[in-house]
């Protein structure tokens, strides 16, 4: 397969070739009609002044044999550097002047020589010739002749004007010169389409590797990407077009992918921290109660924390299955109609006894008319139970939560508020990682797994709505939107 460089190279170059091809076609078609049609033209009146010439010297009573007359036919066929040939009215030649050399041995060789019968007729019948032919062997070669005839008018006794032709002139042209010049114009052009066509080969050569060469960057950066080299970027410089924004984007898909086999890396060493930690103690208690370490009347304890630690590793696994399947491309959320004014209802009321066992106050801030949303029921429930758990959890004993919904920009705004330590401000951006506890100690939290609020952002994620947190004075507050049915 060829390359991009050398298809794209082999197109350019094609187009230009043809582009010259058709632009020099045209061209030397043009001037050569050009040249022909100037040099015929010239000729032709050359002849006509020549005639005109005869006409008035024969009235004057003088013929070709005269000096002056001579000296005026000879200067035009030098200047014009024709052939010059005058006749008699029958075609017999009765002068002739070679204006392309200083002899006189053609012109006193075809002295008396009579021309064809077609030119002669054709000249007395139209006035005028023209045409490539040698007059009858009178040229070794053929020629472009053009002929017109020498016209007298005379004024008879009785007022009637009459017309004689005493003879004929010719004034004909080597082939050679009449394509003379077409010949210089088909030089220039050609050696100045070979520079242009190697400066625009060389351009576009140019051209075509800087367009790929970032191309191939991208490709072997690729190849790093699949062994593991994260840190490859493409260089772009100062380009600003499109492979310029191509390469940028690469990078910027790179850092991506950077960034997420961090989180990867982290989330396995979360995950490994999480499992190991119920299982150490599990199999320490069971080992201590198996080889007796653990006396009998402490093993009813040991029991107890082996059946708390199972069932938080219960939990654990559950919520990663709850969070693959949120994140798995198969999940699509529901739309549907529904009240979150009830859905926030119904989850604080199955987290009464929670809230009755720390003696915390609610105060609930709802409308009293239904707040019709758009979203997956069940999915919501889950947020709205996450983020009460969290708040009761942390909140102060003795303490208000706050549940405020308020409707605004097409929107419903949920608000979950609690009273307890203040989060750091730096800190707030990581609530909603994986396995991130706020308290900074894994352990402490024996009911936790630190699932719950990067299991609230995938939802909302999902459905392409968002959430806020703050944290003043004890006061921590989380706000999440949902669109308004």
């Amino acid at each position: 397969m060829k390359s991009m460089y050398r298809r794209q190279f082999a197109l350019m170059a094609g187009m230009i070739l043809i582009s010259f091809l058709l632009l020099g076609t045209a061209f030397i078609t043009l001037s050569y009609q050009y040249t022909i049609r100037d040099k015929r033209g010239g000729m032709e009146r050359n002849a006509a002044n020549i005639a005109s010439y005869t006409a008035t010297m024969l009235l004057s009573g003088r013929n070709v044999d005269d000096t002056l007359y001579q000296g005026y036919v000879n200067s035009v066929a030098e200047i014009a550097e024709a052939y010059i040939i005058v006749t008699t009215p029958e075609g017999v030649i009765a002068y002739s002047i070679d204006g392309t050399t200083t002899t006189t041995e053609f012109s006193s060789s075809i002295l008396g020589k009579q021309l064809p019968n077609s030119v002669v007729s054709q000249l007395v019948s139209s006035g005028k010739y023209e045409g490539m032919t040698s007059l009858g062997g009178i040229f070794p070669e053929r020629r472009y002749v053009a002929g017109v005839t020498v016209t007298i008018q005379t004024l008879s006794s009785d007022g009637t004007i009459s017309q004689q032709i005493p003879g004929l002139v010719l004034v004909a042209a080597e082939t050679g010169n009449i394509t003379e010049l077409w010949r210089a114009f088909i030089t220039i052009f050609f050696f100045t389409a070979v520079v242009v066509m190697c400066l625009a080969f060389i351009a576009t050569s140019v051209t075509s590797l800087s367009q790929t060469k970032p191309l191939k960057d991208m490709a072997e950066a690729a190849r790093k990407f699949g062994l593991g080299e994260f840190d490859t970027r493409v260089e772009v410089g100062n380009r600003k077009d499109e492979v310029g924004e191509l390469a940028e984007a690469f990078n910027n898909m790179a850092d991506a992918l950077a960034k997420s086999e961090a989180r990867r890396s982290e989330f396995v060493a979360n995950v490994s921290h999480e499992l190991k930690t119920p299982m150490t103690t599990i199999a320490g208690f069971a080992d201590g109660i198996l080889d007796g370490t653990i006396p009998p009347e402490r093993e009813e304890e040991a029991l107890r924390t082996i059946s708390s630690e199972t069932r938080r590793l219960s939990r654990l696994v559950r919520r990663m299955l709850d969070l693959s399947r949120l994140q798995s491309a198969e999940n699509v959320t529901a739309q549907e109609q529904f009240d979150v004014s009830e859905v926030l209802v119904r989850v604080l009321l199955s987290l009464e006894t929670k809230i009755n066992s720390r003696h915390l106050d609610v105060d609930t801030q709802l409308p009293d008319d239904p707040v019709k949303v758009w979203g997956d029921p069940d999915a919501i429930t889950q947020v709205c139970y996450n983020l009460l758990d969290n708040a009761i959890k942390f909140a102060r004993e003795g303490s208000t939560i706050t549940l405020t919904i308020t409707e605004k920009g097409g929107k419903a705004h949920v608000s979950v508020r609690n009273e307890g330590d203040t989060i750091p401000a730096e800190e707030l951006p990581m609530l909603f990682d994986r396995f991130h506890k706020s308290d900074k100690s894994r352990s402490a939290d024996r009911e936790g797994v630190g699932l719950g609020l990067y299991i609230v952002k995938t939802i909302l994620n999902n459905h392409k709505e968002n959430i806020a947190v703050t944290s003043e004075n004890g006061v921590t507050e989380f706000t999440f939107t949902l669109m308004l049915a």
